[in-house]
């Protein structure tokens, strides 16, 4: 599938701020089953610096500086991003408990190395409760072990927008039961660690379609967050998304991959400014691939 994305981000400010400085991880970039056809990212107003690069994880990056007062600024993404469906799993994972001879066999340190996320990241800290568990739900190989732990977490917990916000810490959202997709993705990030399996947060777009006979909206798709874990030498890395217990197929657009959502927020700097800000955001992911008509239909045959 192919699709067009458009994300807006706006701020305003009740006293314009005199120093604003960011750093927006809002590029989709090329990577397993994805490849980014054309982006652009407009600012406004224009900063007075502005450098675009990589992190270490290898997500893009944009960091900007204003050095007068600004009372708004807007953050404007389009892009194209071409999405495959990913290839069929067949279990080849070893066991939890072999898994970390797998580990402890693995000699590297780059950025998809599994080393960097096995353990408590700042956003993510231990919880005996999540660990808890996980342990009652582990199964003979990690990748079945993943599933069970994802499926539970979606029939334990309830989606709830207005339950917490991006800095509830997991333990709390999973002692209430509740939260969004953050929220999800980092209690069973927080979980998975606890025994043993590596896990990464991801940051992207899903898309998302209206009721039977309703119109689609605009501005109503969203960005979303799921699992990465890892499952082994011979598997690696695989994708789940405890929001909606499944794994993630062409309808998701990765943006970014870290420890916790600090390392990959979309919009993550310092101010400085009396009273609050407002903030609003609108995303729409279209899909520009005309489904092929059915074999021995002419597209426009009656």
């Amino acid at each position: 599938m192919r699709y067009a994305i458009r994300l807006v981000i706006d701020y305003d400010y009740p006293g314009a701020s005199d120093h604003v400085r960011n750093i927006l991880r809002l590029m989709p970039g090329n990577g397993p089953d994805q490849q980014v056809l054309t982006s652009a990212l407009t600012i406004t107003p224009p900063p007075d610096e502005r450098r675009d690069g990589i992190d270490f994880f290898g997500n893009a990056t944009t960091a900007v500086a204003w050095h007068d007062p600004v009372a708004t600024c807007r953050f404007d993404l389009t892009a194209e991003v071409e999405r495959g469906v990913p290839a069929p799993l067949a279990d080849t994972s070893p066991s939890p408990a072999a898994l970390a001879a797998d580990l402890a066999a693995l000699a590297d340190i780059g950025p998809a190395a599994p080393h960097h996320f096995r353990a408590p990241s700042p956003r993510i800290p231990p919880d005996a409760a999540a660990v808890d568990f996980a342990r009652a739900h582990l199964r003979e190989t990690t990748l079945a072990t993943v599933v069970a732990l994802g499926e539970a977490l979606h029939a334990e917990m309830r989606f709830d927008a207005g339950a917490t916000d991006a800095n509830t810490p997991p333990a709390v959202a999973f002692a209430n039961r509740h939260g969004v997709c953050q929220d999800f993705a980092q209690v069973m990030i927080c979980a998975l660690r606890g025994i043993g399996i590596p896990a990464a947060y991801i940051s992207g777009f899903l898309r998302t379609d209206p009721p039977p006979g309703q119109p689609r909206l605009q501005g109503v798709d969203a960005m979303h967050a799921w699992v990465r874990a890892w499952c082994g030498a011979a598997m690696g890395w695989v994708e789940y998304d405890p929001t909606n217990a499944k794994h993630p197929g062409d309808d998701y657009i990765t943006v970014a991959v870290g420890r916790d959502y600090a390392d990959v927020a979309p919009v993550l700097g310092a101010i400085r400014t009396a009273g609050g800000q407002d903030s609003r955001h609108a995303v729409d992911v279209v899909p520009l691939d005309t489904p092929a008509p059915p074999p021995g239909q002419q597209e426009g045959a009656t």
